[in-house]
């Protein structure tokens, strides 16, 4: 992370992301099940946002992009046409003593936790597909695979989906879904699942000119991730040398990020020439050549691959907006704020505050409504009608529980950007209280231009 920001411990995090209702251990009740998550109300509303934010900015702010939602189980010879069935393995290693185990081109450096060096066996070769049967009968011919990539199904759908979006080349087709890897290692929480979410675009392009087009969307890619609140300086390319690449692919950029556990990545763009349409030509027996109406030329198109996971960058929002700093205590109004310090205690006219920074855009929750004291109707009836005029615009929490300060503190550990309080004044001019997250300020707003202030911020 960077030395602006201090470093979060991931114990930490996952502590927040459970009490908050963020992320769950999928099957916690039965001991969980490693590789397997389940996402919370506040987690899911976060992956929805990260979804509509990428499909906004791919497909619907574009003409040149369509959609397609692709079936999780499709034919099988759709893998052998790809090189999962026969490539998508690791070779793995094991440790006789503690019983470890990696990939061979990750071992560790430190001793056996057994004493002295690991005593590994031969590397053996595990494919990473979820086997499953179609049909009543498990037989050979009913073999069928959990993908392991959702862009398979846009390349065997490419003749459809060229026919009846009317597009021209370059165009691309985008695709969010469920895809299942069977990880030898699930680690460092969320990041590494047997069980995720991508979002992929195959752009198709004319031969010869990927190198432009690869280079417009890592550029395009990189803008997004601002946008969505994960900053430059702690955002990183890592360029593929050339004996690196895969045997098909003429560029391949990572977008990584600063994770607690090391920079890591995030999506993965890859110009990966016409291998794909090439392969599924050659198993399925179909033409996968574009016509150009205008040059009268017959290709096979390229395409330019920005793949992305939905988890991941979930986790790395979640990561970049936990913030633990200190705050003035109420009798100690006005004092700085300062950033908490690990193992110590706040200095006198204190108190921790743990603040969930989010991009308003990004946020679970945009707006909490909050009547001054529940004991009086005539606030709880103003403070309804405020939190039903809000929430038909924007995701909106209701809370009437507790002191006000209370209230505040657990909106700002769940990233609610604004908070409203309705109180006496309120009967009286039609003002509320808006308290902003991440200055704690307060200010007066009349009631009816409550929508278009947090519009400013919240879209």
């Amino acid at each position: 992370m960077s030395k602006d920001k201090p470093t979060i411990t991931m114990e930490s995090l996952a502590s927040l992301c459970k009490r908050r209702g963020f992320i769950f251990q999928s099957s916690e009740i039965y001991g969980g099940i490693n590789g397997f998550w389940d996402y919370g109300p506040l987690g899911v509303e976060l992956k929805r946002n990260i979804k509509e934010s990428w499909w906004r900015a791919m497909v619907r702010d574009r003409e040149d992009i369509v959609g397609l939602d692709a079936s999780i189980i499709m034919h099988p010879r759709i893998w052998e046409a790809s090189g999962h069935v026969q490539g998508f393995a690791d070779p793995m290693v094991d440790c006789k003593k503690c019983k470890g185990r990696w990939r061979a081109d990750q071992l560790p450096e430190t001793k056996c936790p057994q004493g002295g060096p690991h005593e590994y066996t031969e590397a053996r070769q595990f494919n990473l597909m979820f086997k499953t049967n179609v049909g009543p009968v498990e037989e050979a011919s009913a073999v069928a695979y959990l993908r392991p990539e959702t862009a398979q199904g846009i390349f065997a759908q490419f003749n459809n989906v060229l026919a009846v979006s009317r597009q021209k080349i370059p165009f691309g087709i985008a695709q969010i879904g469920k895809a299942f890897r069977n990880e030898i290692n699930p680690r460092n929480y969320t990041f590494r699942s047997r069980e995720f979410e991508q979002m992929e675009l195959e752009f198709f392009v004319k031969p010869g000119t990927d190198a432009e087009w690869h280079e417009y969307w890592v550029k395009e890619r990189m803008k997004w991730y601002q946008t969505i609140g994960l900053p430059e300086g702690h955002l990183h390319r890592y360029v593929y040398p050339k004996e690196e690449l895969a045997h098909y692919a003429s560029a391949c950029v990572d977008v990584m990020y600063d994770f607690p556990f090391g920079t890591q990545e995030l999506e993965g763009i890859a110009a990966r020439g016409d291998y794909d349409l090439r392969r599924h030509q050659e198993f399925s027996g179909k033409s996968m050549e574009y016509f150009d109406d205008e040059t009268k030329e017959k290709f096979l198109p390229h395409v330019v691959e920005p793949s992305a996971g939905v988890d991941r960058i979930a986790l790395a929002l979640l990561c970049e907006a936990y913030t633990e700093e200190w705050v003035p205590t109420a009798e100690a109004a006005g004092g700085e704020v300062l950033a908490a310090e690990p193992g110590k205690q706040p200095p006198q006219g204190y108190e921790p505050r743990v603040v969930m920074r989010f991009a308003p855009r990004i946020a679970p929750v945009k707006v909490a409504v909050f009547p001054l004291l529940k004991n009086k109707p005539e606030l709880v009836a103003k403070s309804r009608e405020v939190f039903e005029m809000l929430r038909k615009r924007w995701p909106a929490f209701w809370d009437q529980a507790g002191a006000i300060g209370r209230r505040y503190r657990r909106q700002d550990e769940i990233g609610t950007p604004y908070g409203i309080t309705i109180d006496f004044d309120t009967l009286q001019d039609n003002t509320v209280t808006l308290r902003d997250r991440d200055t704690m300020k307060q200010v007066r707003v009349a009631i009816p231009e409550l929508p278009s202030k947090l519009a400013e911020t919240l879209g």
